[in-house]
């Protein structure tokens, strides 16, 4: 019930209207927000990068509804991307489709990726496409094969919570794809996602097992482990380790702000890890989602109320 409160909060205006106008609510995202502005951003990344972590950068913001805002959210990707290059920080870049105009025009997002992916390829950088809800599960994927027929740096996300997810991930194999495997943060209706957790993580976690099969690693095949689940990581390590799995063909990846010690321990153990990092002033539903997903971030929220 928790979950679907803070799920039916990350799509209501009249919410967001009034949370975002609340101190401490703004204090609060700080944990999982690394600021408003880039420069916020790029010394975060910065300060995990000496920690031997990698990042992903995602500039906030989705569900565009005009041209202009479209073009602003190019524009931000396309500053962020040369201020990667300039810093020399080690981050790639993360990014939604409704962000770039998809609800406008399928057209004018594809005109708008392709700006994006030349900028990253020029300086060596990668995308990846994060997953919305499924009302965009067909079009982000029809997206993503277009893309990667032109583009080699870039990359798509598969949530373990919907049934159909095994047959994309089984195809996604075959073609070699970079996917980021989560578990999903939106609601869903019981027909198309599985309703109780015991049963996504179990999807989640033969999802990782069949992605990491010979057949697909040989086919260029790469996994973003994205969990802070103890249990997925342990089952995540227990698979690649029994089958002797390269970690060239894999990573952890988890969220700023959200089990820090795990990430550094897993790095310590020689694994490559991605921190997601958000930042920007669109941080409402980024957030509601974050409070979605784990109850014990709800109580660190709460604390912040009573804090001066």
């Amino acid at each position: 019930m928790l979950r679907s409160f803070f799920l039916y909060l990350s799509h209501a205006h009249w919410a967001k209207n009034l949370i975002m106008k609340i101190g401490p609510a703004r204090r609060s995202a700080k944990r999982f927000v690394a600021g408003d502005t880039l420069d916020e951003a790029i010394e975060v990344v910065r300060k995990l990068n000496q920690r031997g972590l990698e990042v992903t950068l995602d500039h906030l913001g989705e569900s565009v509804t005009d041209e202009a805002g479209a073009l602003q959210a190019v524009q931000a990707y396309l500053t962020m991307l040369e201020k990667i290059a300039q810093t020399g920080v080690r981050a790639t870049a993360s990014l939604k489709l409704t962000q770039l105009g998809l609800d406008v025009r399928e057209e004018l997002c594809l005109k708008n990726m392709r700006q994006i992916l030349d900028c990253a390829k020029a300086s060596g950088n990668h995308i990846t496409i994060d997953m919305e809800s499924t009302a965009y599960t067909d079009s982000t994927l029809r997206i993503f094969r277009q893309l990667r027929q032109e583009y080699d740096n870039l990359g798509t996300v598969i949530q373990a919570y919907l049934y159909r997810s095994e047959a994309d991930m089984k195809t996604l194999g075959q073609e070699g794809a970079f996917v980021r495997l989560c578990k999903g943060a939106y609601k869903e209706p019981a027909d198309r996602a599985f309703p109780g957790k015991a049963d996504v993580d179990a999807n989640f976690v033969k999802l990782v097992q069949n992605y990491l099969s010979p057949e697909a690693t040989q086919a260029g095949a790469y996994l973003g482990i994205a969990t802070h689940d103890e249990k997925m990581v342990s089952a995540a390590k227990t698979h690649v380790q029994t089958n002797h799995v390269s970690n060239e063909h894999f990573e952890f990846q988890m969220l700023y702000g959200i089990r820090s010690r795990l990430q550094e321990q897993l790095h310590d153990e020689g694994y490559k890890v991605r921190v997601y990092v958000g930042y920007g002033t669109e941080w409402y539903p980024f957030f509601m989602r974050r409070l979605a997903e784990r109850p014990a971030n709800v109580w660190f929220i709460l604390s912040n109320f009573f804090r001066r």
